[in-house]
This record gives C-alpha cells, structure tokens and sequence, in this order.
C-alpha cells in the first residue's frame, strides 16, 4: 500500500487498520476471519460528513439548506466511487471467490463503501486533523470545477415539492434480495397512502435515491 500512502501524502502508524479497511465480506467469511470493513466505513462516512461540513460552512455564504445539498453531492455515492477510482482502491479490495468472480472488487457500491472505510482507518491511525486534510485534498478539486456534477438530490427536490403540498413523505424498504456481500434493495416512496416512485440499488440510500427520482419524473417536476 505504499504506493497509496504516497499519492494521500499520510505515513500510517498501525498498517492493520488499513488492511481491515479493505477486507469485504465474502472474503473474510472465506477466510474464516473475524473483521471486515463495514465498521470503518460506518465511522468513515460520519467523518467524511462532519470534515466537509466544516469545510463548507468555512469556506462558503451560503443556508443551511444549500450547503446539505452540496454536501450530499460530494459524499454520495458516486462521488466516493469516483474518489475510490481515482485512488486505484480497486489494486488492494480482498473480495471472495465468487464476489471476485462477479466483478466485485470493480462495483460501485464496494469502490464507495471502500473509500469510506479507509477514511475510518486514517482517523482512527492518525486523527481527525490528519483525516480531514486527506480528505478535502481529495474532494475539493472537485468542488472547485464547475464542470463535475455527480449527483442530483432527487429527495430533497422531491421533498421541496410535497412542503408545497403540505403532505409528508415516507420511504419503506419492501425488498431486500441476494447473499449479504451483494444485496440489492428495493424502496418505495410514499405520500399519503399512494405510491409515487420505486427504486431499487446496492444500498438503500441510492435506492432512496432512485425511488424519488422515479416519483419526480412521474410528477414531471424535475428538470
């Protein structure tokens, strides 16, 4: 991983905490082994989050309800894909026979939940500060060029509309299908008591995501 310390500009302390970091699943029950990754992505993601948060609330005027949705753009998904891309995170993800076999160590949904815990990791090895100028090194060319957009916050925007209405809307998961390392979710958003749009992806907040954006190009509001 030397390589991947270079291009971060860190010098790890305890190497274990990285290995962990990219350690999926289905190889670590191949392995019989006892810890995978999704702890440090758990506290990979609130760092993420609260890092750039303060970036954002530093650096930019703007309301609260602007900076969430820039933020949300630089934190979903496809953004820590592309950062994990970037990264070349695919050359060190330990994935299961048959995870490998299916292109796992290539799929968006591990290369983001990959990113995420490697952040955890250099928090934990090295702090907060430390974490934080990793990753705003990472994300900020992306926030300064006006040509990358990753995201659209389609339930915010689904949101915005039904405040107009006055009427609430909830998400209800009403499938979860596949083994654990490749589960595929299936959400539906509701207001009232009708369905307004259905999504279904590798994790339930982009099938969140795609449910609302369903809602909205049924309701012919998003543009």
């Amino acid at each position: 991983m030397e390589k991947l310390f270079e291009k971060l500009g860190i010098t790890p302390k305890n190497i274990k905490k990285y290995t962990a970091a990219f350690l999926h699943s289905s190889y670590v029950y191949e392995n019989h082994l006892k810890v995978d990754y999704e702890r440090l992505e758990f506290l990979g993601d609130a760092v993420l989050e609260l890092a750039l948060s303060d970036y954002l609330y530093s650096n930019l005027n703007v309301k609260e309800g602007d900076m969430t949705k820039i933020r949300a753009s630089y934190v979903c998904e496809n953004a820590c894909y592309q950062y994990a891309m970037d990264l070349e995170l695919s050359d060190y993800i330990k994935v299961g026979h048959g995870e490998e076999t299916d292109g796992g160590r290539y799929k968006k949904v591990i290369l983001a939940d990959i990113f995420e815990s490697l952040i955890g990791a250099i928090y934990l090895d090295l702090g907060f500060d430390i974490a934080k100028q990793t990753i705003l090194k990472i994300i900020v060319p992306y926030i300064e060029n006006p040509n990358i957009i990753f995201f659209s916050d389609y339930k915010s925007s689904l949101q915005e509309y039904v405040q107009t209405e006055q009427k609430s809307l909830v998400y209800s998961l009403v499938k979860e299908e596949g083994p654990a390392h490749n589960k595929l979710f299936t959400v539906n958003v509701v207001m009232g008591n009708i369905v307004l749009g259905v999504g279904t992806a590798a994790s339930k907040k982009e099938a969140e995501q795609e449910a609302a954006k369903s809602a909205l190009e049924k309701l012919a509001i998003y543009k």
